[in-house]
């Protein structure tokens, strides 16, 4: 009976270890983390054009404004902020996901390219790097980069989304 208890308490022990050595070290990015916050309403106002239920939908916020329907339009509020190299919300499978814009590979060579997005790829226009936007984690898929997009945090309450930095 006592080295069941014995037993029991060192797999508690270790349990507890291997959670606490997972805290503390978060995830990190060759993309600086610069402040973001977005907000959309989907109901209303000047992100209308967005499609909140369409697979391949996005909207791109930098510090120029927003870019929908091939087009740039007025510039979003002071309040805002947009990363480092802009803000993408973008609808895949897996419903709303957010990234800042900047490639990771390029960013790790001290520059700021922002990625070009089309229905399924954001593709960085100096190394050729291509993002698949589908999978819901924005992975690299010609091997230059190796780490996704940076990811941004998104609430989806209401018909309101609102992107911040991850915490």
């Amino acid at each position: 009976m006592r080295r069941n208890g014995l037993i029991v308490l060192l797999s508690i022990f270790i349990f507890q270890f291997a959670l606490s050595s997972c805290q503390g070290h978060p995830w990190r990015s060759s993309v600086p983390a610069y402040p973001v916050r977005v907000v959309i309403d989907t109901r209303i106002g000047s992100f209308v054009h967005f499609q909140p239920t369409a697979l391949g939908s996005h909207v791109i916020v930098n510090r120029d404004g927003y870019f929908l329907d091939g087009k740039w339009a007025t510039n979003t509020s002071a309040m805002d902020a947009w990363g480092y190299g802009g803000v993408l919300v973008y609808v895949s499978t897996f419903g709303y996901t957010a990234y800042d814009l900047a490639c990771p590979y390029c960013a790790e060579h001290g520059k700021c390219v922002p990625c070009e997005v089309n229905a399924m790829f954001a593709e960085c226009p100096e190394c050729g790097e291509e993002y698949d936007l589908m999978s819901g984690s924005a992975t690299p898929q010609k091997g230059r980069a190796h780490e996704t997009l940076r990811p941004l945090w998104i609430v989806n309450s209401d018909g309101r989304i609102t992107v911040n930095q991850m915490q």
